[in-house]
């Protein structure tokens, strides 16, 4: 049987009863979860048949959407939502219009119940990016959604005031993946090495989104990556291109990623949260015969 993957972002890293409701209404499915104070954000990660995963994402979503207010939202990273973004992710090439059926059904949903405007991103929208969604913040898309400018694909033509949107897509899997440089490094420093390392930079890496940020809890600066293709830029080649830039003290995954994409990863770099979606699917399957 097929596997489809969810992996809804929440915009709460803080609370941790408010990050366990969620989960919980999640469900069984959640095989990964990720949480951290500065981005303020939880990233969960779902596994399913195709035709099951709208549902559990929805009520995730309802939880979420009852708890988090984003007005007062205060992480460095970039959000739109309570629930910011809710992608269902192939593994095949062969079930890439069974994801896109998921997730239409999913924006259908989270528009029709919980009064969302829902916006597609990717290869459900010609190609629209989230950063392109993003521009400007909550308050920049609440206008464009006002003004017409910007008509949701499903849910009303208005941002709900307290849950904002929520951005929807069909994708194959992506490496969200931040990399914390050695001290004495600055945020003025990230921003630079993420500026060079960026698909558009001058030392670009094809398909990569990069942010520098500064960590209030750690103390330190970071590269917060998001790798659209694996195959093209392996986790080691996105350290080799930030350490021409600086130098690195450590690293972690945020939520899953495919084995393949760890493959000859420096031993000199620590790596926190080192897990693979094949050793949660295995699991999953598991689970499911016990």
């Amino acid at each position: 049987m097929s596997r489809l993957l969810a992996v809804p972002n929440v915009s709460e890293g803080r609370d941790q009863a408010v990050i366990e409701a969620v989960a919980g209404a999640f469900g069984t499915g959640v095989v990964n979860l990720h949480s951290d104070p500065d981005h303020h954000r939880t990233v969960f990660t779902l596994v399913g048949e195709p035709g099951s995963l709208a549902a559990a994402t929805l009520a995730g979503a309802r939880e979420a959407v009852a708890r988090i207010d984003i007005t007062g939202q205060r992480g460095i990273h970039p959000c739109v939502g309570a629930l910011d973004v809710a992608p269902i992710v192939y593994l095949t090439p062969g079930d890439r219009g069974a994801a896109g059926a998921e997730a239409l059904v999913l924006g259908d949903r989270l528009g029709a119940e919980l009064e969302l405007p829902v916006l597609l991103y990717g290869e459900l929208a010609r190609g629209r990016t989230r950063s392109e969604l993003r521009l400007g913040g909550p308050t920049v898309l609440a206008r464009r959604l006002a003004e017409g400018e910007l008509v949701p694909d499903f849910g009303p033509a208005r941002y709900h005031p307290t849950a904002g949107a929520v951005l929807v897509a069909a994708r194959p899997p992506l490496v969200a993946f931040n990399v914390e440089l050695a001290e004495p490094a600055t945020l003025e420093r990230a921003k630079a090495v993420a500026a060079a390392i960026r698909e558009t930079g001058p030392d670009g890496l094809p398909g990569v989104r990069a942010l520098g940020l500064w960590l209030e809890h750690g103390g330190r600066a970071q590269v917060s990556l998001n790798i659209e293709d694996h195959t093209r830029v392996p986790l080691r080649a996105a350290v080799e291109a930030i350490r021409r830039h600086a130098p690195v003290a450590e690293a972690e995954l945020v939520g899953l990623a495919p084995r393949a994409a760890l493959d000859g990863f420096p031993d000199d770099v620590p790596l926190r949260n080192r897990a693979t979606i094949e050793e949660a699917l295995a699991e999953a399957a598991v689970d499911a015969l016990s």
